[in-house]
């Protein structure tokens, strides 16, 4: 078992616990920023892709897994963030701009439609922004002029300073430029979650009721949160954008706000790791489910690509496996063994039992 031992305050306040948690960070960076120069173009895509999705991830992870908001609609603010960055691009605007203010429009567009929605909760919120999705969708195909409509948009090529990140013409420049800005966005978010406001979050999550004992202000935290949380899909939105090149508003999908769900749930709900875990597993699966269905096709001649809805049956049986068996996801269950290792020869097998009994307060929510 490890002992930290603390001479002075700020060691309460760091992000590191400890030296050994700082090291490990920047092996994993290390490993990421090499990456391009040990894996082809195909597989550098695919991390691509999981960055993007680990991205949206932490979005939703805002909401969901630190406020207790459920969304699932965020497929529309995916949509509104690749929308505002493509035509602020095709307008004459570099990347270095459009970008942010695609986030940041997102942000206001979410807040915005936060101050009514999330004075509702649980299945209502939901059923509100899948309202807010079919909204955007109908809003992308009415300003064609804009949005290109049923027809689709090209994403621009980026280019920073005469250097070229294009998806397709320079895929290891577009992989570091995405591996940037998710670290970026990660540590704000690490950040944010032991600064006073993301207290608030994890406080208004945990009990409405506690919190407004506290002094909090719930209706302005769960807004606060609603939008930090749009606002980071819409810079996921907007490099997916580049990242397909050519789309429409069938891309966003109800599909991607499900799959969204299933990053933070599967993943880890309340850790930012988990949407790390949740993106790789989601990227990860459909190729897997690939490889198989070649293998049992050209070794066993059992052909599976007739079955339609393969990959979002197996995904659902996954979600529903981890619901029953570990609510707290892929993150949780690493954190049950690491502990389980250092506590050895101590540990129980029912010490992580979830408790049955419960605040009164949370009891009158």
């Amino acid at each position: 078992m490890r002992i930290v031992f603390k001479t002075s305050y700020d060691k309460d306040i760091d992000l590191h616990e400890h030296g050994w948690s700082r090291a490990k960070i920047a092996v994993l960076a290390a490993i990421m920023v090499l990456l391009p120069f040990f894996v082809g173009e195909y597989y550098l895509a695919e991390a691509a892709n999981t960055l993007i999705w680990a991205l949206a991830g932490m979005g939703l992870m805002v909401a969901v897994g630190h406020t207790g908001q459920v969304s699932l609609g965020h497929a529309a603010f995916l949509a509104i963030g690749a929308y505002t960055d493509s035509a602020l691009m095709n307008a004459g605007l570099p990347f270095l701009l459009s970008f942010p203010i695609a986030g940041i429009v997102t942000g206001i567009f979410g807040a915005i439609i936060a101050i009514p929605a999330v004075r509702m909760s649980g299945i209502y919120l939901a059923i509100a922004t899948l309202a807010v999705f079919a909204i955007v969708e109908e809003l992308v195909i009415l300003l064609e002029p804009i949005t290109g409509g049923v027809g689709g948009i090209m994403a621009p090529s980026i280019q920073i300073f005469g250097i070229s990140f294009d998806r397709y013409g320079a895929l290891d420049n577009f992989y570091w430029l995405i591996l940037a800005i998710v670290a970026l966005v990660t540590w704000g978010y690490a950040n944010l979650m032991r600064s006073p406001t993301g207290r608030s979050f994890l406080a208004v999550r945990d009990s409405e009721v506690s919190a407004r004992a506290l002094g909090i202000n719930v209706t302005r935290t769960r807004s606060l949160a609603f939008g930090l949380s749009t606002g980071v899909t819409g810079l996921a939105g907007a490099l997916m954008g580049h990242y397909i090149g050519f789309y429409n508003y069938e891309l966003f999908s109800i599909f991607i706000s499900i799959n969204l769900l299933l990053v933070v749930t599967i993943g880890g709900l309340g850790f930012i790791q988990g949407a790390f875990l949740g993106a790789l597993l989601i990227t990860a699966v459909p190729q897997v489910i690939a490889i198989a269905r070649d293998g049992l096709n050209a070794n066993f001649g059992i052909d599976l690509g007739g079955i339609p809805g393969l990959d979002t049956m197996i995904f659902a049986v996954i979600l529903i496996l981890f619901i029953i068996f570990e609510p707290t996801g892929l993150y949780g269950r690493w954190l049950k063994i690491r502990t389980w290792f250092e506590i050895f020869p101590l540990a129980r097998r029912d010490m992580f039992r979830r408790q049955k009994s419960y605040l009164k307060t949370e009891r009158m929510k």
